[in-house]
């Protein structure tokens, strides 16, 4: 059975800042002005990523006064880590499977 990996997750997870973000957002809860001082990243360009990150569902918000804090979605990431388990599990069943040459 041919199973898939979520692909537009991958997709958004590949940008290095994207990844640096998900990292941050692993170990607390950040505003915007926290990723800007963690990342570096200018503050415009950051706010693109976390939309991204939104849309794809790997991020969530809590508005804070004028703030708007982001909190990792630990379900989306551990459904991302099942999909590559069964992946791997399958390419060690695979292994033994050889298709025979014309």
């Amino acid at each position: 059975m041919m199973m898939s990996v979520d692909t537009d997750l991958i997709r958004v997870l590949a940008d290095p800042l994207r990844l640096r973000i998900v990292t941050l957002l692993a170990q607390e809860t950040l505003c915007t002005t926290h990723l800007v001082e963690e990342t570096g990243a200018r503050q415009t360009n950051l706010s693109n990523h976390l939309r991204v990150l939104r849309e794809v569902g790997v991020v969530e918000t809590e508005p804070c006064g004028r703030y708007t804090y982001y909190r990792l979605r630990p379900d989306v990431i551990a459904s991302l880590a099942g999909q590559f388990a069964e992946l791997a599990e399958s390419a060690r069943t695979a292994a033994e499977n050889k298709r025979a040459c014309p």
